[in-house]
């Protein structure tokens, strides 16, 4: 396992890293998960191995430390997460991100692009979502104040989203927890619609085909799928998987993200 410091305060980020050729590949988890977890078959996997490759825990997840005095932003988590990598020696890394890690994954390309030489996104958070009361996921966790939150929301959450995604997302620190989804459901401005579509790199964006075509923003006229076509990124659709598609399919999962990796086009 690997560590640095990414605070003033002497937070760490830690990581698990797979030896293997540059440029580096870079993992990153969604809300509640942790990159070993969610990763380390499909790094593995023929089509993808062979890379050094750095399955990352964000700060207040997995195996990275849990500070309460963080504020969890999109662009702190992304900050953070480029003093790791800047600490790691990687520039340039092939980024493939999950979920919250995919707007995260998008912030780091836009604040920091000496980083990031390719994206791909893997059913990422791209607009603004509404709280949800009673529901799982960030959106129910941000319906709760922080107060209520920590004072058992956390435990509802918890009967809410099931035994297997709880398994990681116990291990996250609960401020974290509530800080991330809170600013995860807010988004950023300029949306992180907008910021992926502005990137200059390849990029993909693989979602479940049984959502259908990937949406516009549900309050304004943001480049939906074909727009985002437009734009240059890739969008993939990948058959018999939920939201975790690295988990429910990672033989397509491998084939879609290792076309992305291998494809030369520039938008």
């Amino acid at each position: 396992m690997r560590t640095t410091t990414v605070t003033a305060d002497g937070d760490r980020i830690r990581w698990v890293e797979l030896p293997g050729q540059e440029p580096s590949r870079v993992y990153i988890h969604g809300l509640g998960a942790t990159s070993p977890a969610s990763f380390t078959e499909v790094a593995v996997h023929p089509l993808l191995a062979g890379r050094r490759s750095l399955l990352i825990d964000l700060l207040g997840h997995g195996m990275s430390d849990r500070p309460t005095g963080f504020d969890y932003t999109l662009e702190s988590h992304a900050d953070a997460l480029a003093k790791a990598l800047d600490s790691a020696g990687v520039i340039g890394a092939e980024v493939i991100a999950h979920s919250m890690g995919g707007s995260v994954a998008i912030v780091l390309a836009a604040r920091h692009p000496r980083l990031v030489s390719r994206l791909v996104l893997v059913d990422a958070n791209l607009d603004p979502i509404p709280r949800a009361p009673g529901s799982g996921g960030s959106s129910g966790i941000a319906a709760y104040s922080e107060e209520e939150f920590l004072a058992g929301g956390w435990a509802e959450v918890r009967d809410r989203v099931g035994a297997h995604w709880w398994s990681t997302m116990r291990l996250a620190g609960r401020e974290a927890l509530h800080r991330s989804a809170t600013h995860l459901i807010r988004g950023t401005v300029p949306t992180l619609r907008e910021l992926l579509a502005d990137l200059k790199i390849p990029r993909a964006y693989l979602l479940p085909e049984a959502d259908g075509p990937l949406p516009g923003a549900a309050d304004g006229p943001l480049p939906g799928g074909d727009a985002l076509a437009r734009a240059g990124v890739s969008v993939v659709p990948i058959p018999d998987c939920g939201h975790n598609i690295m988990l429910d399919n990672p033989q397509a999962f491998v084939s879609a993200a290792a076309a992305a990796l291998t494809d030369h086009a520039r938008p």
